[in-house]
């Protein structure tokens, strides 16, 4: 962006930008009131800190607002959280609907006196902007989440049509985030379009975009969807026999308020391998598609030796637990408890023998002979 001359502009006459990415998930439009915006802003993205640092050190005029006259309006494309820091400041009315605890909004007089007039720059247009707030907000000083960073990329490369490889050698990018969080956001897009997956219907209340960008990444995920081999550029990457798979992945990830489906996902860490794994494993898929929880699914699609060697190890480290509780957990009152200790070892008994039994057989050993290993 070329060098631009900063005016001073009355804060009434600057509006937020509906458009901004940290916010788009909230569904704005141009007919948004303004203080359901500032309420947002405040609500989600520490405006509050904003505000304490005007208190304390008064506007920061070193950095200024970047606007664009938009339908005959003053837009601001980037600093909406310090418009709306300002804004509740100056505007009685704004801090009333937002609750705010009016000293909270206590500013010295002489710092006050800075927020009559902003220091703004203004661009042509949006795209004239888009390198340096991409810079400073994906891989600079004040990062986006991931959901906004996505929309952001979406924006640049779908409006103004520049390449995917550009945009993350404008912004620095050496990990090929840009292309991961586009195609991420691009793969929800078309499932919208397609009506197999509705963002306003995921149990949680914020789309944890991670766990979908990350799990792209990822084979399992890719097969499944059939985006293998896919240019990340592709703005509709699943191929449209992938529609209902598509769908199943989004729901399993994200869960449905309306279908009552529980997200599998809890946790990205192991989560998202795990799925990964049931993925690529047909009969593990079927059972998560009939409701088998993840951890179930994943050990079907295990190796049954890994599985077997993993369950016995966690047993054991199950009763070791139990037994170094045993003096203060069990006062020998409780006979439910005892008959559970029973049950533990008649099942550990009968899995002994048959492991001994089928040991001897490959050994070539018969007749009774003294367990093996008792002194282990």
């Amino acid at each position: 962006m070329k060098k631009l001359t900063v005016q001073d502009i009355d804060p009434n006459e600057l509006h937020f930008d509906y458009k901004n990415p940290r916010i788009a998930e909230f569904g704005l439009t141009a007919e948004t009131p303004e203080k359901e915006i500032v309420k947002i802003l405040w609500d989600v993205m520490g405006v509050e800190e904003i505000v304490l640092s005007i208190r304390a050190s008064g506007f920061f005029e070193h950095e200024p607002l970047i606007a664009v006259n938009e339908d005959g309006k003053k837009v601001v494309i980037e600093g909406n959280r310090r418009l709306a820091a300002v804004k509740c400041i100056l505007d009685p009315e704004i801090a009333d609907y937002i609750k705010i605890n009016k000293n909270t909004l206590q500013i010295p007089s002489d710092y006050k006196e800075t927020l009559e007039k902003l220091p703004v720059i203004f661009v042509t247009e949006r795209q004239d902007a888009w390198k340096f707030i991409g810079f400073k907000h994906i891989n600079g000083p004040a990062k986006w989440g991931s959901y906004a960073k996505a929309q952001y990329i979406s924006q640049i490369k779908n409006e103004y049509n520049i390449s995917l490889s550009e945009i993350a050698s404008q912004i620095g990018d050496t990990h090929r985030t840009v292309q991961k969080l586009y195609q991420g956001l691009q793969v929800i897009e078309q499932a919208e379009a397609l009506r197999v997956f509705d963002r306003s219907d995921i149990t949680a209340n914020r789309l944890y975009f991670s766990h979908l960008y990350t799990g792209l990444t990822y084979e399992g995920f890719k097969e499944y969807i059939g985006i293998t081999g896919v240019s990340e550029e592709k703005i509709t990457p699943v191929p449209l026999e992938k529609k209902d798979e598509l769908g199943e992945l989004l729901t399993w990830i994200y869960g449905s308020k309306k279908h009552n489906i529980a997200p599998v996902i809890q946790s990205q860490n192991p989560d998202l391998r795990r799925l990964e794994a049931v993925l690529k494993n047909r009969e593990a898929t079927l059972a998560l598609r009939d409701g088998i929880p993840l951890y179930q699914a994943f050990e079907i699609s295990q190796p049954k030796d890994e599985t077997f060697e993993q369950s016995l190890l966690e047993a054991k480290r199950a009763l070791q637990k139990a037994q170094s509780y045993q003096t203060e957990g069990f006062d020998g009152k409780d006979e439910s408890l005892l008959k559970q200790a029973a049950s533990v070892a008649k099942i550990a008994e009968e899995l002994y023998e048959f492991m001994e039994k089928k040991w001897r057989q490959l050994k070539g050993e018969n007749g009774k002979k003294k367990r093996l290993f008792d002194e282990e």
